[in-house]
């Protein structure tokens, strides 16, 4: 039952979107675009709370998997280990496949389920005294680092998979490997846009690379590499499972609550970093913390526009046009990425607005989560 009209609906949001571009906290601004826009969507007050609420309520299975995520970044990150991934792909793809190196090994961290801005931060020190003495400049390996850590997103087990999976009732492992392709046709388009702008705008300094060069952690490729091998074998049990007919396998349902921790640990006891656990998750932890409250935000917002009927607004505007139902599984997420200027918030608010919509034009879950995800992550312009 539809208890707000879609003009608050759109209201709200544009309510939320301009108070975060005036640099308002984006949990506030979301939580105030959803309170004014079921208000002016003709909502009381009582049912304005109970919507919000219930919004909430909707993205607390999200919440839980990205506090757990935190876990496996924590441990990637203060340990070195993303690093030292970051280093040896670069340093083995050399120097004239560097931009190749560049973007691979940013979308191989942030695939792993470290956040792009953490990535951009990991890479940037490897990266740029290779790509000083090639001649690269700035605005390539700026590029290469964003669209490799973009095409690593769709496939992370990060907050907007996490989101979408648990919209559309499916398991993470099979959103992530559903997105593969995608990935892997971001990952080459990167590649040929930062090659053509190789030699255009600002060169790298020598006094630049020398204030970013970092040198954290002194442990091996394999063992940096256990906890992200852990984590891929784990998420990929189930669907491995059903793909080759292994009942053992399909029966086993392990959720991404417990692989990402448990993944992170053992990763912890390879590189001999087991003391370090307390300090490794805490940091991880609070990495996430932003992002949950941001999630929540969008819950908020997200559960105005699902009371509203602006998920039938917008079918029947497409139907109008002659486009496919199956358009509106990308079209919502471009929308709604773009609007909120945030992958999580664009998929969570696409997923709540428009899942049943989708379903009901005949996608398959899994085909409408893939497709949400990654017209999210392809068309925002932040990274959480």
């Amino acid at each position: 039952m539809y208890i707000i009209h879609w003009g608050g609906a759109v209201v709200g949001l544009v309510i939320a979107i301009v108070l975060i571009l005036r640099k308002i906290n984006p949990v506030y601004s979301l939580f105030t675009g959803a309170i004014l826009g079921a208000l002016v969507g003709g909502a009381s007050l009582p049912q304005t709370v109970d919507v919000i609420i219930s919004g909430t309520n909707s993205v607390m299975g999200a919440v839980v998997r990205v506090i757990a995520a935190g876990v496996l970044a924590g441990v990637l990150i203060e340990s070195g280990a993303a690093e030292k991934i970051a280093e040896t792909i670069v340093d083995k793809l050399g120097e004239k496949k560097v931009l190749l190196a560049i973007a691979l090994a940013s979308m191989i961290i942030t695939a792993v389920g470290v956040f792009i801005p953490v990535t951009v931060i990991i890479v940037a020190p490897i990266a740029l005294p290779v790509a000083k003495k090639v001649g690269i400049t700035k605005s390539s390996i700026l590029l290469a680092m964003i669209g490799g850590g973009k095409a690593g997103n769709v496939i992370s087990p990060n907050p907007n998979t996490i989101a979408v999976a648990k919209g559309f009732n499916v398991e993470l492992a099979r959103v992530m490997i559903g997105a593969f392709i995608p990935a892997i046709i971001g990952l080459i388009i990167t590649y040929i846009v930062a090659t053509l702008i190789s030699k255009k705008g600002e060169a790298i300094k020598a006094a630049e690379i020398n204030e970013v060069v970092s040198n954290k952690g002194n442990i091996s490729f394999g063992k940096a590499m256990v906890a992200p091998i852990v984590a891929i074998i784990l998420l990929a049990l189930n669907p491995i499972g059903s793909i080759l007919h292994i009942k053992i396998l399909t029966e086993l349902k392990i959720d991404a609550m417990f692989i990402l921790p448990i993944a992170g640990l053992v990763g912890l006891i390879a590189m001999g970093k087991i003391n370090k656990t307390i300090e490794y998750t805490t940091s991880g932890l609070n990495r996430m913390t932003g992002t949950v409250m941001i999630l929540i935000g969008a819950g908020a917002i997200a559960g105005v526009i699902s009371k509203s009927n602006l998920s039938s607004v917008v079918v029947s505007t497409i139907h109008s046009f002659g486009i496919s139902g199956v358009f509106l599984a990308p079209i919502s997420g471009i929308l709604m990425a773009a609007a909120t200027a945030s992958t999580s918030t664009g998929s969570i608010v696409a997923t709540g607005t428009f899942s049943k919509a989708i379903l009901s034009m005949g996608v398959a879950p899994l085909s409408a989560a893939v497709m949400i995800n990654t017209s999210c992550c392809y068309r925002s312009s932040s990274s959480w």
